[in-house]
């Protein structure tokens, strides 16, 4: 089989169709040979059938799992790992298997100590939405986004291929990273940003609904994502996102002390240097108007 001819001459099992899996498998639809899917919630099954999103999806993995050549674990991290513990026992043969989980090192531990006939990598893509389950589910999520690699050492040419192949079909750019370095990176770009808004949400008063704005709703959107699945993702990165936590108190403090003692240029300054880097890490101009 031609390198090229990897996925698209592929047999696709996603394990979990809520926001993400639904949205790859909608972005996957006719872009391989066939799409099946695994899921335990009747209404997630009979949507998939009734939108015809997958070929074939059962809730018993025994039932179509065997027949991949390709396995995609889109759950939360927790269920992930229970799902990598099974598959010694789910299928019989050598299918790549890609994980779609928002940390990595306990993830690629897990596919580490996989028996060898399997070929595993760890995988992140860099997007998503406050509001999770297949009803949400869209099938152009994944453009313009990063989706993040985390090969093992056992990871075959075969494997990065058929990673690559993934996000570019479905319109994402591929970042080759070491599990290490992700799970640092994303405390402070993924992790820490929902810990941020869930605590400006509860330090609202309830009073002060009326004047809530753009800037308020912007700021705290993240903390309507599913706290069940966000909880799974935080104890999972937990010493990274504590170091990220206190990167931010040692800045929150200096902004306060400028406040407290009325030390306008020093907080001017700081406001400035934080546009710029903002700029720096997204590559946006800063937006304007009021919040």
């Amino acid at each position: 089989m031609a390198q090229s001819d990897y996925l698209f001459s592929s047999q696709v099992a996603i394990i979990g169709l809520g926001l993400m899996g639904g949205s790859l498998a909608l972005a996957l639809r006719d872009r391989c040979q066939s799409l099946l899917a695994i899921d335990p919630d009747p209404e997630t099954i009979a949507l998939a059938r009734r939108r015809h999103i997958v070929d074939q999806i059962a809730p018993d993995p025994t039932v179509l799992l065997p027949q991949a050549d390709v396995i995609i674990l889109a759950a939360p991290v927790s269920s992930i790992l229970e799902t990598i513990d099974d598959l010694p026992s789910l299928h019989p043969g050598s299918p790549v298997v890609i994980d779609l989980g928002s940390s990595k090192t306990q993830i690629c531990q897990a596919l580490e100590a996989l028996p060898a006939r399997f070929d595993p990598i760890g995988g992140h893509p860099m997007c998503g939405k406050e509001t999770s389950s297949l009803a949400n589910a869209e099938a152009t999520l994944f453009q313009g986004a990063v989706f993040a690699f985390t090969p093992l050492r056992r990871t075959s040419p075969r494997a990065r291929t058929i990673a690559e192949q993934l996000a570019r079909t479905i319109g994402s750019r591929p970042l080759w990273v070491d599990p290490t370095t992700h799970d640092q990176w994303t405390a402070a770009t993924s992790h820490l940003p929902y810990l941020l808004a869930s605590a400006l949400a509860l330090a609202t008063p309830s009073e002060a609904a009326p004047l809530v704005g753009p800037g308020f709703h912007s700021t705290s959107r993240l903390a309507a994502t599913s706290a069940s699945m966000m909880a799974d993702v935080l104890t999972s990165n937990q010493n990274n996102l504590q170091e990220a936590l206190a990167r931010f108190r040692d800045q929150l403090d200096l902004l306060e002390s400028c406040l407290i003692s009325g030390d306008t240029l020093t907080l001017l300054e700081l406001l400035s240097q934080s546009a710029a880097k903002r700029k720096e890490l997204t590559g946006d101009s800063p937006p304007g108007g009021k919040s």
